[in-house]
């Protein structure tokens, strides 16, 4: 029995934090000797608190390495311990490292350079649009990206990655093997067969609110900088941004409306030195040291409806849409055509896919407008 799953078993069995099983970790030098510890072995263990020693006495009895080994292959679920060779290297230089990372899929192979793509759960249509765009782009220039497979930023972000072919780890704030959120089961798939999962939580660990801004520090572990595309004022994604800067890496930001509150975290990023992002070129001018293999160049912007397919009345409304919503009472007012000519060019659109309906009679355009236009 390899002595990594007497960890995983001790870990399981204690839920301990992650700074108490580094400390057993530290003091002890093996899992087997951690699980068989006494009282007065736990109390020579530096900055073990009493709380986690009487929880480690209680628990020893319930931890089965041979079951933990059995469920994890069942599962098939990969256990990673720091200072394997293919435990990441930048995750391995911070201060608190994980002792262990649970996986399904990949890890990123080590000369493939990482970048978070993070930002807000209830993003704007021009959120989701710009993470998934520079995060095409990045992998489409052969970076892997980096972010938590929550709804919103995170779940563009993944998805723009897996458009180019790329790699993309997803780090969750539970085990793998639950779901959360729960509408991205099918992205959780793609994720599983064509990049990585991991989790430094034991498989079944719940999503307790407790443990994202935990994981937040494996995000910008893994990664050479840390992108926010949006997010409010408080905001998990700013907690990401500024553990990135504690492990010195860097932090760009995506600017928004200043009547946005959405934008209210990324503006106020940029206001503290924030590289500003509008384009990955932004991004890649500040790792030109770097050489990564580029894919093959695709636009990420959704291709174009030849002009011969819309009349002209229809270009006239697709030219005043754009990622930020328009009322269909704008639209009227900027164009003069009356509201039922409107709403059915509006109508052709949708069916051409060049428009969307939001609640409320507003539209966007289903992706980014060109920048000269």
């Amino acid at each position: 029995m390899k002595d990594r799953f007497y960890w995983a078993a001790l870990h399981a069995a204690s839920k301990l934090g992650p700074r108490s099983l580094m400390h057993l970790y530290r003091y002890f030098r093996t899992g087997a000797a951690a699980l068989q510890a006494s009282a007065a072995d736990l109390q020579q263990v530096p900055q073990l608190s009493p709380r986690a020693i009487e929880r480690v006495l209680f628990f020893q009895k319930y931890a089965n390495p041979e079951k933990t080994f059995s469920d994890l292959a069942a599962c098939e679920i990969r256990l990673v311990m720091l200072g394997d060779p293919d435990y990441p290297r930048g995750l391995a230089e911070i201060a608190d490292p994980p002792v262990m990372l649970y996986l399904k899929g990949l890890l990123p192979p080590p000369e493939l350079p990482l970048i978070a793509v993070v930002g807000a759960r209830q993003a704007s249509p021009y959120g989701l649009a710009m993470a998934k765009e520079l995060a095409q782009g990045l992998a489409e220039n052969g970076w892997g990206v980096v972010s938590g497979m929550a709804r919103g930023v995170d779940a563009a972000a993944h998805s723009g990655a897996l458009a180019a072919r790329g790699y993309t780890l997803a780090v969750l704030g539970c085990g793998l093997n639950v779901c959360y959120p729960r509408e991205n089961e099918r992205l959780r798939d793609r994720l599983q067969a064509s990049g990585g999962l991991t989790s430094e939580l034991p498989p079944d660990a719940g999503p307790a609110a407790k443990n994202f801004p935990i994981r937040n520090r494996i995000i910008s572990g893994c990664s050479l900088g840390t992108l926010v595309v949006e997010a409010g004022s408080k905001s998990g994604a700013l907690i990401t941004a500024y553990l990135a800067l504690e492990q010195g890496r860097d932090v760009f930001a995506v600017p928004g409306p200043a009547t946005s509150d959405r934008s209210r975290g990324t503006n106020s990023l940029i206001k503290q030195g924030a590289k500003l992002v509008e384009t990955i070129d932004d991004v890649l001018v500040e790792f030109s040291y770097l050489q990564p293999d580029r894919r093959e160049k695709r636009s990420s912007l959704p291709p174009q409806v030849p002009a011969r397919e819309l009349s002209g009345e229809e270009d006239v409304i697709f030219q005043q849409l754009s990622l930020e919503p328009s009322h269909i009472d704008q639209l009227v007012e900027r164009t003069g055509l009356t509201v039922s000519v409107v709403g059915a060019l509006l109508t052709m659109l949708e069916i051409k896919g060049l428009a969307r309906r939001l609640p409320g009679h507003y539209f966007i355009s289903t992706g980014p407008v060109p920048r000269d236009l």
